[in-house]
């Protein structure tokens, strides 16, 4: 069984940039496809990010052109890089993984997720 531990994340002013990071350990990582999901107070969790294996990328509309997702497949990583928060961008992150990118951006179909780490852009 994968498991997926994340990194980065805190508090960052508006404007501002954030990455965070998620290490994949287990079973085999480089034909996974991979997820970011958020969730702000109050809120379900939703769909951020994602990438295939092929490095195949898709996002939220809300998040196009200021979010990046990236993967380094030898070192079993995953990325987001995260430019001009806004408070609207507050909420626990999570990284996701799964056979292909139809599982990973449904979030009913995800088995396996990251702890979560915190995002808090304050205005």
């Amino acid at each position: 069984q994968m498991r997926l531990v994340q990194s980065g994340g805190g508090l960052v002013q508006a404007g501002g940039s954030l990455r965070l990071s998620c290490a994949a350990s287990g079973r085999t990582f480089s034909r996974d496809a991979m997820a970011w999901y958020r969730q702000a107070p109050d809120k379900e969790r939703e769909f951020v990010a994602c990438i295939s294996w092929t490095n195949s990328t898709d996002y939220t509309d809300s998040v196009k052109g200021r979010f990046t997702i990236s993967r380094d497949n030898a070192k079993k990583m995953v990325y987001l890089q995260m430019n001009s928060l806004g408070p609207e961008d507050t909420a626990v992150y999570y990284c996701a993984a799964g056979p292909n990118i139809a599982t990973v951006k449904n979030r009913r179909y995800i088995t396996i997720w990251g702890q979560g780490t915190l995002v808090t852009v304050s205005s």
